[in-house]
C-alpha cells in the first residue's frame, strides 16, 4: 500500500474532478480547430485546484503527441530573455504547449508576454498559464486577443464533485459529511482533510467539524501534529523555509540525520509539490506551516533560519559564475517575511526589474539620469567611474517593457587608494579617511561600497533595485578574498540609519557632492564574517511570534491595503476587500465605514512630518478626490505624472507601513511605533 500522498496522486490521476469547460475547450485546440483559443489563463486562489488542472492539460498534451515546455513560476528568471530561452521550442517548433505554473510568482513578465512573446508563436502553439491573479484587464479586454485568449477564474467545487473528490480519495463514509461542512469546496482543504481523515483511524465518529477561517491550519495540525521524530520535525522546519528542498540540502543542514529517510517522508506528504530542484509546499500550506512552527518553536525556526543561510553561504562561494544569482536569491529568499524586508522589498506586475552589465550604449542615459537626481557634480563622478571600473555598474530594466529606469554601481577599491580617485570622488575619499581612522586597509585587501543607486522615479526609497542592489553586494561580499570593509550610502541619512540599524555602522561621515550631503554607513569585514552579520541581521529583523495578527503576513497585508484603496470609490468591492479581514477592523461597529475613517486618518497623519506632506497630498488626489485618472492626480496637484508617482509610491510604503503598526498594537497602542519617514 502506498504513502497517502501516493495514493491521492492516483486518485486524480484515476479520476480528475470537474473544470469540464477547461479541459473540452482544451481538446478542441489540440486539434487544431480555427476558432479554438490559442492561449488559456486559469486564475484563483492558493488551494483551488490550478496545479491539479495544469498537471491534467499536460497529460492531454503528451496523449496527442505533443511537445511540452513546462514552467514553474517560481523558478523563473527576472531576465525576459532567460524565460525566451527557456521557452525556446514554443517560439521554434509548431504545436509546442507552453505551460506555466504559479505564474503569480513572475506577474512581472506578463505585459512583456502578451505584448512581445506570444504573438511570436509557433504555428499550432498552445500556452497555458495558472496562478493567483487574473490577467491585466488591458489584455483580456483586447478586441486583438478576444479570439485567442480563454480566461476562466477557478471555482470552488459543487457539492457532487466535493463528494466525488472525497470517495476517489477513499475517505471513509462516516466522515464524508463533517469534511465537506468544514472544508467547503476548496479542493485543497478537502484533500488535505480526506488525508487527515483517511490517516486517523482514532478519530472519534462525534467529532464536530465546524467551519472554520483557519482551516489549513486545522487540517495541517491533523496531518503533521504528530511527526515520527524531531528529526522529522527539522525537516519541516527546513521545508518551510528553504525556497525549495533537496535531499542534499537536507543532508547539509541536518548532518547527523538520515536525509534519504526523511527526504522520502516529506515528498510522501500531501501538500509538497515536486520541482526540478527539489521539494517545496504548497504556497497555502508553506504560509500555514511557517507561521505555526515559528509559533510553537520560535528559537528552533531561527536556528535552522541561520543553519540553511550558512549552507547557502558556502554554495554561494563554491557555485560557477552563472550560478552565482541563483544560490542568492535562494539565500535571500530565507528573509523574504522579516519586518525590514517588508518596507525594502517591493513587488508589483509593473516594477519588477532584471538588471545587466553597463553597454556602452547605456553611458548618456545612465549621465543623464545622475543629473536629474543628484546634480551636474554627481554626474562627473559616474563618469569618471564608468571609464575607471566599468564593470562595477549595473543597468536596471523594467520587465514589462524594457525601458532602462535605474543604474548602480559597486566599486571594488583595493589598497593603497589611487590619489586620482580620492580627488575625483568625496564619498570615496571619506569612506577612506573612516579606514585610516579606525582600522587602515593593508597590502592585498580592498573596500566594497555601493556607491550610487538612481533610480530616478523611486530615488533613494526603498524599490525592487536597492533590494537587488543589496543582495548583490553581500554575495560579492561572500565570494570576495581579502575584503576588508563593505560601504553603502545613501541620502537622507537619517532614514536609512534607522533602516541599517543593526546590520551597518553609521560612520557619521556626512560628504558633500555639489549640494546634497550623503550617509555613508559600513560593515568591517575582518571583525565580522558574513555568516555572523547575516545571523545578527536575522537577529535584528525578527518580528517577535507573539505580535504576529495570525494568518496574514506583512506582504498580504500591503496587498490589502492597496486593494482598499483601489476600491475607495466601489462600496461593495470595498465592503469585501481582504483589508475587512484583518485585525484592526475586528472590534469596529461599523466596520466599512470605520475602515474608511481609519484609512483617512492614517494618510492625514502623515503630514505630521513635513516630509510626509507630499505623500499625504498625492493619496489624496490619487483615491480620495475623485480625480477620474492618476493621470488627472498629477495635474490637480499641479505635477509632473513622473513626480506625482513617485509621492505616489512614498505614501504607499508609508501607509502601509503605519497601518502595519497599527494592525499589530491598534491605532492608540502604547506600542505604537514612529515610521521613518521616506523622502
Amino acid at each position: 500500500m502506498g504513502s497517502v500522498g501516493e495514493r491521492l496522486s492516483s486518485a486524480r490521476g484515476r479520476a480528475f474532478i470537474g473544470r469540464e469547460e477547461e479541459l473540452d475547450r482544451f481538446a478542441q485546440a489540440l486539434t487544431g480547430d480555427p476558432h479554438a483559443p490559442l492561449v488559456f489563463y486559469a486564475y484563483g486562489p492558493g488551494g483551488i485546484g490550478k496545479s491539479t488542472l495544469v498537471r491534467r492539460l499536460a497529460d492531454r498534451a503528451r496523449t496527442a503527441g505533443r511537445s511540452s515546455v513546462e514552467l514553474d513560476g517560481r523558478f523563473v528568471s527576472r531576465d525576459p530573455a532567460d524565460f525566451e530561452r527557456a521557452a525556446a521550442p514554443f517560439l521554434d517548433v509548431p504545436g509546442t504547449v507552453l505551460i506555466v505554473d504559479s505564474f503569480e510568482h513572475c506577474q512581472w513578465l506578463e505585459s512583456w508576454l502578451w505584448q512581445h512573446f506570444l504573438p511570436r508563436a509557433a504555428d499550432g502553439a498552445l500556452a497555458v498559464l495558472a496562478g493567483r491573479l487574473p490577467p491585466q484587464a488591458q489584455w483580456s479586454a483586447d478586441p486583438a486577443w478576444a479570439g485567442v485568449l480563454h480566461v476562466t477564474e477557478l471555482k470552488p467545487f459543487a457539492e457532487d464533485q466535493a463528494r466525488s473528490l472525497l470517495a476517489a480519495a477513499e475517505l471513509r463514509p462516516e466522515l464524508r459529511e463533517r469534511v465537506l461542512r468544514f472544508a467547503g469546496g476548496n479542493p485543497l482543504a478537502l484533500s488535505l482533510a480526506a488525508a487527515a481523515g483517511s490517516g486517523s483511524a482514532g478519530w472519534s465518529t462525534e467529532e464536530i467539524w465546524a467551519p472554520s477561517a483557519d482551516v489549513l491550519r486545522t487540517l495541517l495540525a491533523g496531518l503533521i501534529g504528530e511527526v515520527p521524530t524531531a528529526a522529522h520535525r527539522r525537516a519541516l522546519e527546513v521545508a518551510a523555509q528553504a525556497h525549495s528542498t533537496s535531499e542534499e540540502l537536507l543532508s547539509s543542514v541536518l548532518p547527523e540525520e538520515d536525509a534519504h529517510l526523511l527526504f522520502s517522508w516529506l515528498r510522501d506528504l500531501p501538500f509538497m509539490e515536486s520541482a526540478h530542484r527539489g521539494l517545496h509546499p504548497h504556497d497555502a500550506a508553506r504560509e500555514t506551516l511557517a507561521a505555526d512552527l515559528r509559533w510553537r518553536a520560535p528559537h528552533a525556526f531561527v536556528t535552522m533560519r541561520q543553519r540553511l543561510a550558512d549552507e547557502y553561504l558556502r554554495l554561494l562561494r563554491e557555485a560557477p559564475e552563472e550560478r552565482v544569482w541563483t544560490v542568492t536569491d535562494e539565500l535571500f529568499y530565507l528573509f523574504k517575511e522579516m519586518e525590514t524586508l517588508a518596507r525594502v522589498r517591493t513587488w508589483s506586475r509593473e516594477d519588477e526589474v532584471h538588471d545587466r552589465p553597463l553597454q556602452p550604449g547605456d553611458i548618456d542615459v545612465v549621465l543623464r539620469m545622475a543629473e536629474e537626481t543628484e546634480g551636474p557634480a554627481s554626474a562627473d563622478i559616474v563618469r569618471h567611474w564608468a571609464r575607471r571600473q566599468p564593470q562595477a555598474f549595473s543597468v536596471y530594466r523594467l520587465v514589462s517593457t524594457g525601458r532602462t529606469v535605474a543604474f548602480t554601481a559597486r566599486l571594488v577599491l583595493p589598497a593603497p587608494p589611487d590619489p586620482q580617485d580620492l580627488a575625483a570622488d568625496p564619498v570615496v575619499a571619506a569612506a577612506w579617511a573612516h579606514t585610516e581612522a579606525t582600522a587602515p586597509v593593508g597590502p592585498g585587501e580592498h573596500i566594497g561600497i555601493s556607491r550610487f543607486s538612481v533610480y530616478p522615479e523611486r530615488y533613494q526609497v526603498p524599490s525592487r533595485v536597492i533590494d537587488l542592489s543589496s543582495s548583490r553586494a553581500q554575495a560579492e561580499a561572500a565570494r570576495a578574498r581579502g575584503r576588508a570593509y563593505g560601504f553603502a550610502v545613501f541620502q537622507d541619512a537619517d532614514a536609512w540609519a534607522v533602516r541599517v540599524k543593526g546590520t551597518l555602522m553609521d560612520t557619521g561621515a556626512r560628504p558633500l557632492v555639489g549640494e546634497h550631503a550623503y550617509g555613508l554607513f559600513c560593515v568591517d569585514w575582518r571583525q565580522e564574517t558574513v555568516e555572523s552579520w547575516l545571523h545578527r541581521f536575522i537577529s535584528a529583523t525578527e518580528v517577535p511570534a507573539r505580535s504576529a495578527p495570525p494568518g496574514i503576513s506583512r506582504s498580504q497585508f500591503d496587498q490589502a491595503v492597496r486593494e482598499a484603496l483601489a476600491h475607495w470609490r466601489d462600496t461593495g468591492a470595498f465592503s469585501a476587500c481582504a483589508l475587512m479581514r484583518a485585525r484592526l477592523t475586528a472590534d469596529l461597529a461599523e466596520p466599512v465605514e470605520e475602515l474608511r475613517t481609519l484609512l483617512r486618518r492614517a494618510v492625514d497623519e502623515l503630514a505630521r512630518d513635513p516630509r510626509g506632506v507630499r505623500a499625504r497630498d498625492a493619496l489624496t488626489a490619487g483615491y480620495f478626490s475623485g480625480a477620474p485618472t492618476q493621470e488627472a492626480a498629477a495635474r490637480r496637484l499641479g505635477l509632473p505624472y513622473g513626480t506625482y508617482r513617485r509621492h505616489l509610491r512614498q505614501g504607499l510604503d508609508l501607509l502601509c507601513e503605519a497601518l502595519w503598526q497599527w494592525e499589530l498594537h491598534g491605532p492608540d497602542g502604547d506600542e505604537r511605533r514612529t515610521v521613518p519617514t521616506q523622502t
